[in-house]
């Protein structure tokens, strides 16, 4: 006789069967509970976990901590003159100053504006940052997915819940920052799916919300010509030259000078109150210029030597890249997401992750000034970063040990000696497991065959 969940010939599931079998995986998964922290294979139900954890932690941040103005403010008065109807983008301003971002920041802060009651509504403009918080995440975590076999899953509860910096800069703070990074986090998605003109488009109206993305750029033009080779990579440059234009095309009719020295400012001074990375240099030598040539010259220096020694596959004219793959002898290897240079046989495979999260860390590490919104900038990709070179058991804890150094100098209000000191030197020591940790294997050499003819054994004669 039939069970009554096989009436008909078609098996049904009772809740009764259902719940078992729920407890039987929860079981399972208490029973591999070591796995579960240690094996990236578990990394998408880690996610999953903390993903649903992260939307309650945020909404207790929201109503439990105290909202604290610092740039929203002069963030809708910003947009509110482009709502009515002055397009001369020196005249443009805030209570902080003038506006000095391009033109994708004025329409995605101009759609809060009228999404929050011209920027009344404080308390749904943090659920709406909550709302993106999850989003990065999601987008961060699917990155780290594809790059599996390389992070731990327990490290990823460091880069959730134990950050007070990052929830602040979300949901308590409203800053552009968080807004410009999930959108490159989103490129960087497309650029593991083989989606390289999407990944472009985003990538470049990342730069128009804030232009840090552009520490990613030398990474993101490194892949674009291995991948393409010189011909084949100017469309690409031409995606995201063309949707800077489209944007600040309003602005460029009007007043073209002011919008460029306004928006794409390089030379643009900090003050010294706020610098995070900096606190142990006298004012005026932060403020010197020759500070700043000194920095730019060791972030250019970075990151020819990481390409010609980390990024580029050896023993090969980084000329070749110049040339479309197939004209290559030998053949470049495909870009994946983790085709990681000293591993064995995929030695001398360019990786997307790793090249555009070093990239943006070499930036990072020779900026002229952190702000403490900045800390978004390369926060997560820090786990990444030190755990993407071989970790032996011992090693962890030396690393989880630098991810909380860094959250302390990063939580450190206003920053010190000390602190700022403490960060140079986290960075520092993040540099150089990059740099030996991930140093190409010399080739096995197998040695040469014998001229001696092999012994005849006495019973094969």
């Amino acid at each position: 006789r039939l069970r009554p969940e096989t009436w008909n010939g078609t098996e049904r599931h009772s809740p009764a069967m259902a719940a078992g079998w729920g407890t039987a995986a929860l079981r399972r998964v208490w029973r591999e509970r070591r796995a579960v922290l240690l094996e990236p294979s578990y990394t998408p139900l880690v996610a999953a976990c903390l993903c649903l954890a992260e939307g309650g932690v945020n909404l207790w941040v929201i109503r439990r901590v105290p909202y604290t103005e610092i740039d929203w403010r002069a963030y809708m008065q910003e947009v509110e003159g482009f709502a009515n109807g002055t397009l001369d983008y020196t005249r443009l301003k805030g209570d902080t100053g003038p506006l000095v971002y391009p033109a994708g920041f004025v329409y995605i802060f101009l759609g809060l504006y009228y999404a929050t009651g011209r920027g009344s509504d404080i308390r749904l403009a943090q659920y709406l940052f909550a709302g993106l918080y999850l989003i990065n995440l999601l987008l961060v975590f699917r990155i780290y997915c594809r790059a599996n076999k390389v992070v731990p899953p327990y490290v990823f509860f460091f880069m959730c819940c134990a950050s007070y910096r990052i929830h602040s800069i979300f949901v308590l703070r409203l800053f552009n920052d968080p807004v410009a990074m999930a959108i490159l986090f989103l490129a960087i998605n497309l650029f593991l799916e083989e989606h390289w003109s999407w990944g472009c488009l985003l990538f470049s109206l990342a730069v128009s919300v804030k232009m840090n993305i552009l520490l990613f750029a030398p990474g993101l033009l490194f892949l674009l010509l291995q991948r393409f080779g010189l011909l084949g990579c100017i469309p690409k440059l031409c995606i995201c030259a063309m949707l800077q234009v489209l944007l600040g095309l309003p602005f460029l009719l009007v007043n073209p000078v002011g919008y460029l020295t306004r928006s794409f400012d390089l030379g643009r001074q900090f003050q010294f109150k706020w610098t995070v990375n900096w606190r142990f240099l006298p004012e005026e030598v932060f403020q010197n210029r020759v500070f700043h040539i000194t920095l730019l010259l060791a972030h250019l220096a970075g990151l020819g030597l990481f390409a010609l020694h980390r990024w580029h596959r050896p023993k090969e004219s980084i000329l070749a890249l110049l040339k479309a793959p197939a004209q290559r002898k030998p053949a470049s290897p495909p870009l994946t997401a983790n085709n990681i240079l000293w591993q064995g046989e995929q030695q001398g495979g360019a990786q997307i992750v790793f090249v555009l999260f070093s990239s943006n860390f070499l930036g990072v590490c020779c900026s002229r000034s952190l702000h403490y919104q900045f800390y978004v900038w390369y926060f997560h990709t820090l786990p990444y970063l030190l755990w993407c070179t071989p970790t032996t058991k011992i090693a962890h804890m030396p690393k989880v040990l630098l991810l909380g150094v860094i959250e302390l100098c990063w939580n450190t209000y206003p920053s010190t000696v000390c602190s700022s000191l403490s960060l140079h030197i986290c960075h520092g020591l993040v540099l150089l497991q990059l740099w030996y940790g991930t140093a190409p294997t010399p080739a096995t050499r197998t040695p040469p065959p014998s001229r001696r003819p092999a012994a005849v054994s006495k019973k094969a004669q």
